[in-house]
């Protein structure tokens, strides 16, 4: 096993090899960092919608609940194919890249709205209420008193929450989409030792996901330390 790695590394090591995984790479990043940052700015509409009690909003209200409720309980390969299926039909040309970000980012929606709840659920009832006695109308009480406390909140799960859609981005394998995964697959598929091939990919998760999961930690240790002082 160790004899056949040896004799494939001058072949496996190569410029092309290279920038075909650093490719796949990119495609891996972009679907999570443009699915999440969609995700996370939705979701936050979503959970702010939540929390309204506007009659006249409560059909949207109860909308948005469903949708949540229903895409957190829904696997994310499942969410995939919905999205082959109903994408193209209505525009053929779509590229499976783009079809599998779409499907992220209503995963993403679903998870980080309701991080987002939680964390604006932390602030404590006596916050708004005393905003409201200032006069301030409710986008003022978001944006000057609940935001700036439920960040220390969100933050942290958030960071967490998009490395490890990182790591479930190898789904989209499935649809063909060559991100990391898929590009193991290519690599042994040309001959190359699966654990050559797969372990070049595993080095490639590792440097996506450890920095964000560092950042992660970060967050966690620094937030709560100024929640508590």
């Amino acid at each position: 096993m160790f004899e056949r790695i040896i004799e494939e590394a001058p072949r496996f090591f190569t410029y092309y090899n290279l920038m075909f995984v650093l490719g796949a790479m990119w495609r891996t990043l972009l679907m999570t960092l443009v699915g999440c940052s969609i995700g996370f700015t939705v979701g936050l509409g979503l959970a702010v919608l939540r929390r309204t009690s506007a009659t006249w909003l409560r059909p949207a209200r109860y909308a948005a609940i469903l949708y949540v409720e229903t895409f957190r309980r829904i696997p994310f390969l499942v969410v995939l194919f919905i999205v082959l299926y109903f994408i193209q039909p209505i525009y053929s040309g779509a590229s499976l890249l783009a079809i599998a970000t779409v499907a992220v980012c209503l995963m993403s929606t679903a998870f980080l709205s309701e991080i987002i709840r939680a964390g604006l659920e932390s602030v404590p009832r006596q916050q708004m209420e005393s905003a409201e006695v200032l006069n301030f109308h409710p986008g003022q009480t978001l944006v000057w008193v609940i935001l700036p406390q439920a960040w220390k909140v969100i933050l942290p799960p958030a960071v967490a929450f998009i490395v490890m859609f990182v790591k479930d981005t190898s789904l989209a394998s499935q649809l063909g989409v060559v991100e990391l995964t898929y590009a193991g697959k290519i690599l042994v598929n040309k001959g190359f030792s699966p654990l050559l091939g797969f372990g070049a990919i595993l080095v490639a998760y590792f440097i996506l996901s450890y920095p964000l999961s560092r950042l992660g930690a970060h967050l966690e240790t620094r937030l709560g330390t100024s929640r508590n002082t």
